[in-house]
């Protein structure tokens, strides 16, 4: 009762398969102006962690967005057909040679594959040596669970037994703690399997701000001109986010052996 009262009315007849939902969350993110600096920051966060030298980026689950704005030569990508969006691609397949990208990026596309298996194939095989993937993606905490679980209309299952998923629809399909259970519940065999992608940082991040925007289906809880201060409070938690983050920013890097991060970037691949 208490989420469809937050309900934005233009979310509350469409299907979230419909690709006019996806549409209509495009032109929410650009009107609420506590969530388009979430996404403004969001962007500035990958841009920063993106390798220089040569290679295309691709972005997938494009349609909503506009990274195009912050990087013009930006291949975008959808699931399904939508205006102002280069290529319908599924990441679980991709339709590129071998080699030729230097990132993808991806903000809450993950959790929604249903063979994760066969992303982190294709994207190992399309990467060149040194590419990466940056995703920023729902996160398994205390607070997170009680958000997830009672205020998101999402499947949240973090104790799914395995990585994988029943299709629905191209979203509606999803789980929301898949990202945990990689990188985290299932980390050691997340390793084993893909021995060339190297999770080099994965920051804990946000534990309320989007939840105060209302995200791209309820109502704004805080007028734009508010965002700096929850931002800085945010700042201020950073110790806590073990326990309070709701999203991860997961950065993967591609190397060209099973050892050799250095190689490539100069860092050591993430502790556990």
């Amino acid at each position: 009762m208490f989420e469809s009262w937050l309900a934005l009315p233009s979310t509350k007849h469409l299907s979230i398969d419909d690709p006019r939902t996806t549409l209509n969350r495009r032109r929410i993110i650009q009107e609420k102006k506590f969530l388009r600096l979430i996404y403004e920051d969001w962007y500035a966060s990958i841009i920063a962690a993106l390798p220089a030298g040569e290679g295309k980026l691709l972005e997938l689950g494009s349609g909503a967005g506009f990274f195009r704005e912050f990087i013009p030569d930006l291949i975008t990508s959808e699931i399904f057909h939508l205006p102002g969006v280069d290529a319908v691609m599924d990441a679980q397949q991709l339709p590129l040679a071998d080699g030729v990208l230097r990132g993808i990026v991806m903000i809450n596309v993950m959790h929604h594959l249903p063979e994760p298996r066969l992303f982190f194939g294709e994207a190992c095989r399309c990467l060149r040596p040194g590419g990466v993937i940056i995703m920023i993606e729902p996160w398994v905490t205390v607070w997170s669970t009680l958000v997830y679980r009672f205020l998101h209309q999402e499947p949240f299952h973090p104790k799914a037994a395995t990585w994988e998923f029943s299709v629905q629809g191209p979203l509606s399909g999803a789980n929301a703690a898949l990202p945990w259970i990689i990188f985290e519940r299932d980390r050691s065999k997340f390793d084993q399997e893909f021995q060339k992608l190297v999770l080099r940082k994965l920051e804990l991040v946000m534990p309320f701000r989007y939840l105060l925007s209302g995200g791209v289906s309820k109502i704004s809880l805080c007028p734009g001109w508010t965002y700096e201060v929850w931002r800085q409070l945010e700042e201020a938690l950073k110790p806590c986010m073990s326990r309070l983050a709701m999203f991860a920013q997961i950065q993967l890097v591609r190397v060209g052996n099973a050892s050799g991060i250095a190689e490539f970037t100069g860092e050591k691949p993430c502790e556990p």
